[in-house]
């Protein structure tokens, strides 16, 4: 009994993987789109989206401790809505979510690498670097699981370490700033473009959810697990809040707009100088290197998960080497989505899946309240408020970025119509 115990994980454990999965690639590569949407409300922004992914993870506390499972949300989704086409387009939704995830971190990586050593240009150098981690992280994870739990342990302190610091320094120096009346609300977009904005970069929370996987192995799950899932998502809101205070009150919008793909890096110029320009610059590619490794070895999870619940073909239960052959689907599909797409249609189509996902999670929620103990109007809310938002984005995309909205669609819409041929084909055999 002592022995299983020791297996187990505590608070602190638990937290990082929710603050490891939020503090990924995704403050590195959404602050510049954020502020190009947002202006000098981009903190309001990123406090939109905190706020959605706050109630959500009520639903997620009580799924988590009523159905503790290795598959998280894929086992919360088939729990609610039993196995048919529905739950499973939904939860091929979140494998191409993961996909999309991974294209974000290794556009970040590919925007931030050359600032360090350029090799040919800089739209060439993306390319070849985006590419190259993807390979070198899939390589990693065929190698040892092991490797990948030990980077994600040291990049976790790293880049938090490094953050705090950017903040501390950033604060001090915030009162000399000509550039700290950008936070005044005279330079904040409309409250729909803030909404909007929220929206697009709301992939920088769904992090979170990677909680739901750990929960069989949290010690004290009734007590652990809320706290696991509130303190993490609230410790990232304030964390991120402060991050985009600092950045819009340090910078000119001009050089956010020019530096948008690297913004935290061009941020600690004003402060640091060159050496924090490149302190920052590793630290990004440290941060979008662990992700991408993470969630390599997260998006393969999902999709042994899926097919063990009989949702794709049971084919991708089988190993190639050491792994789940969908290690290697999703490595390919990744590389082939960030050498197509620019970081906005990224961005959207990754957003897009997880509100959607969400709010399905939320209405399970909602669904199986007397059985999870909770109180039905929390769900409810969260289930409403993914949806308005997910309209909203739409909307506002679809006026601005069409091609990003119709990415997004397509994406959705293949994923059901995956789900419905492959229920159908099995109906028949």
């Amino acid at each position: 009994m002592n022995q299983e115990e020791n297996k187990k994980i505590g608070l602190k454990e638990a937290m990082s993987i929710g603050i490891g999965g939020m503090v990924g690639g995704g403050i590195f590569a959404v602050l510049g789109l954020a502020v190009s949407l947002a202006k000098g409300g981009t903190p309001v922004a990123f406090l939109f989206a905190g706020i959605v992914a706050l109630i959500t993870s009520y639903s997620y506390v009580k799924l988590s401790i009523a159905y503790p499972d290795r598959g998280g949300t894929v086992k919360f989704i088939n729990q609610g809505f039993g196995k048919n086409i529905f739950s499973g387009g939904v939860n091929d939704l979140l494998w191409v979510s993961y996909i999309i995830m991974l294209s974000l971190y290794a556009s970040a990586f590919g925007s931030y690498a050359p600032n360090l050593f350029t090799i040919e240009s800089a739209a060439v150098d993306f390319h070849i670097y985006a590419s190259a981690i993807i390979i070198i992280a899939s390589a990693i994870n065929y190698y040892s699981i092991k490797v990948v739990s030990v980077t994600e342990s040291y990049a976790v302190i790293i880049k938090l370490v490094i953050l705090v610091a950017f903040i501390g320094v950033g604060l001090y120096g915030l009162g000399g700033s000509p550039n700290l009346h950008q936070l005044s609300p005279e330079n904040w977009e409309s409250p729909l473009l803030l909404l909007t904005g929220g929206m697009v970069i709301f992939v920088a929370y769904e992090g979170f959810e990677l909680i739901a996987n750990a929960a069989p192995d949290i010690k004290n799950p009734a007590g652990n697990i809320p706290r696991a899932y509130y303190y993490s998502i609230i410790f990232v809101i304030l964390l991120y809040l402060v991050i985009a205070v600092v950045t819009v009150g340090s910078l000119p919008f001009g050089e956010i707009a020019t530096a948008q793909d690297y913004v935290l890096a061009e941020a600690a110029k004003p402060m640091l100088g060159k050496a924090g320009f490149t302190v920052i610059t590793i630290a990004a590619l440290i941060s979008t290197f662990s992700a991408i490794n993470a969630s390599l070895y997260g998006g393969s999870r999902v999709s042994f998960e899926i097919a063990e619940d009989d949702e794709l073909p049971h084919q991708l239960t089988y190993q190639l080497w050491n792994q789940p052959v969908g290690l290697l689907i999703t490595a390919v599909a990744t590389l082939i989505m960030t050498n197509l797409l620019n970081l906005e249609s990224i961005s959207t189509a990754g957003s897009v899946g997880f509100l959607l996902i969400f709010a399905v999670v939320n209405l399970v929620g909602f669904r199986l309240a007397e059985e999870t103990k909770s109180k039905k109007i929390i769900p409810l809310i969260g289930a409403i408020l993914c949806t308005v938002a997910l309209i909203v984005l739409l909307w506002q995309q679809y006026v601005s970025n069409k091609e990003s909205v119709l990415i997004a669609l397509s994406i959705i819409a293949g994923c059901f119509l995956i789900e419905w041929i492959y229920k159908k084909s099995e109906s028949r055999s």
